[in-house]
């Protein structure tokens, strides 16, 4: 059955990882905002020539382009037969509105950690700048701060300083809660812990959206 899932939470809450793991449980394709640009960017559509024009000269892309990103994106014919699992993507009741006039969303997911527990692991967060590969303070590589993948020189992004995580956060709170809450208000929302190890966090993700689509 192709499921399709939206999936919210803070930065640092997990969201990646845990919609890697649902992306394979469901069969689904794994959508992120960023993902969808590049697509439609590569593919030189005309919507993603649009949004081109806007990446290239560093604005950001207008909700009425990003929604036909989107639009394109979800027509494609492996979320036709598996549906799909949208990450980044509606941020605000707007986006939220006028996704909702072109596909039925089965289910939005909320992976709920607290803002200490999130500023906390990113401000300790140390990211390879060549793989990516992502470390923290408390777990680095084994040998300095040189990646034990590939070499690269692990270092604290720029947008991973408390100061800077706490902008995110407080823009996540005014602009992303609120369509999460409208969600809840549509009766499609479903709130899971997200604290606990990986397995136990995407058990109880599995079983609150198994439930959802039962019901």
């Amino acid at each position: 059955m192709a499921v399709r899932l939206v999936f919210f939470g803070r930065q640092g809450a997990g969201k990646g990882t845990q919609s890697n793991r649902l992306s394979a449980h469901y069969g689904a394709p794994h959508i992120s905002t960023g993902d969808m640009l590049r697509v439609a960017v590569a593919n030189a559509t005309p919507i993603g020539l649009e949004a081109k024009s806007y990446m290239d000269s560093g604005q950001l892309v207008p909700d009425e382009v990003m929604l036909g990103v989107v639009e394109e994106r979800l027509a494609a014919p492996d979320v036709a037969e598996h549906g799909f699992l949208l990450d980044g993507f509606p941020r605000t009741v707007v986006q939220a509105d006028a996704l909702g006039r072109f596909v039925a969303i089965d289910v939005a997911i909320d992976l709920q950690v607290p803002e200490d527990v999130v500023l906390e692991r990113i401000s300790s967060r140390r990211v390879c700048q060549n793989c990516g590969r992502i470390y923290s303070t408390e777990a680095p590589p084994a040998s300095g701060w040189t990646c034990d993948t590939c070499g690269g020189e692990v270092v604290q992004r720029a947008d991973d300083t408390p100061d800077a995580v706490a902008e995110r956060l407080a823009a996540y709170a005014n602009e992303t809660q609120p369509t999460i809450d409208w969600y809840a208000s549509a009766g499609v929302l479903v709130s899971v812990d997200g604290l606990g190890s990986l397995e136990e966090v995407t058990e109880r993700l599995i079983v609150a959206i198994d439930a959802r689509l039962a019901g």
